[in-house]
């Protein structure tokens, strides 16, 4: 399982999918902007974003989740279970989205505001094309908790467990829940006291083990199977 798609100082390459191209040409102006970063193409449908994933292979594809011919998270669930490597952060225009979840359950890295700071934009692009997307936004894990509260799996995965958790070794175990608060691999080197080095490796065992693209994914993972109980309601 590769983490790192662009080699290093080689542009990341970014693909625009957005049916609004006035929102589409603000994205390229701050993503141009940056030395370390490219614009690959543009999609104003699902089926395109699917069909240019494909050709350019880009790092990262900014998705609108609501688009013509194919919505957003179709065109993510297409393009994850293709075997493409790119990373696709999820447009969305309320934080709170049940399009937004359905996103990261497809197989997106990331989800941002529309309304995101350029800066904010920039740091979400280059962090997703390293692999290390971190589910640190509170708003994400609020969005995780709010959705998979209401998700039957949620309570039934306790009683019928996914068998590949077997797989993973106590202290595996204890990574995964720790990723799923959305703690970085410095803040779990320092709860385990292990080294950075030591922490990534964990890491990268528990994606193989579990079959899933980046952390985000076992996030994601974790809640749908009932390794993370979602808090009682109204507690963020």
């Amino acid at each position: 399982m590769t983490t790192q798609h662009s080699t290093p100082g080689t542009p990341i390459r970014v693909l625009l999918a957005d049916d609004q191209p006035l929102l589409r040409m603000g994205f390229r102006l701050i993503l141009e902007g940056e030395p370390d970063l490219e614009i690959a193409g543009e999609a104003s449908t699902g089926a395109e974003a699917v069909r240019l994933a494909a050709e350019l292979s880009p790092d990262v594809v900014l998705m609108d989740v609501r688009m013509p011919q194919g919505d957003g998270i179709e065109a993510t669930r297409r393009i994850t279970s293709s075997g493409s490597c790119s990373r696709i952060i999820i447009l969305t225009t309320f934080d709170l989205d049940e399009y937004a979840f359905a996103g990261l359950q497809a197989g997106a890295s990331a989800f941002l505001l529309k309304d995101v700071a350029p800066e904010d934009l920039v740091h979400a692009v280059r962090i997703v094309a390293s692999g290390d997307a971190v589910v640190a936004p509170r708003v994400t894990q609020r969005l995780l908790e709010t959705y998979v509260r209401s998700l039957p799996l949620a309570h039934a995965a306790t009683s019928v467990p996914d068998r590949r958790l077997a797989e993973l070794t106590p202290r595996e175990r204890e990574v995964l829940e720790a990723i799923a608060e959305g703690l970085s691999n410095a803040e779990l080197a320092a709860r385990f006291f292990l080294s950075e080095a030591t922490i990534k490796t964990h890491v990268r065992r528990i994606l193989t083990k579990l079959d899933l693209r980046d952390r985000v994914q076992a996030v994601v993972y974790a809640y749908e199977n009932g390794i993370v109980v979602p808090g009682p309601a109204g507690t963020h």
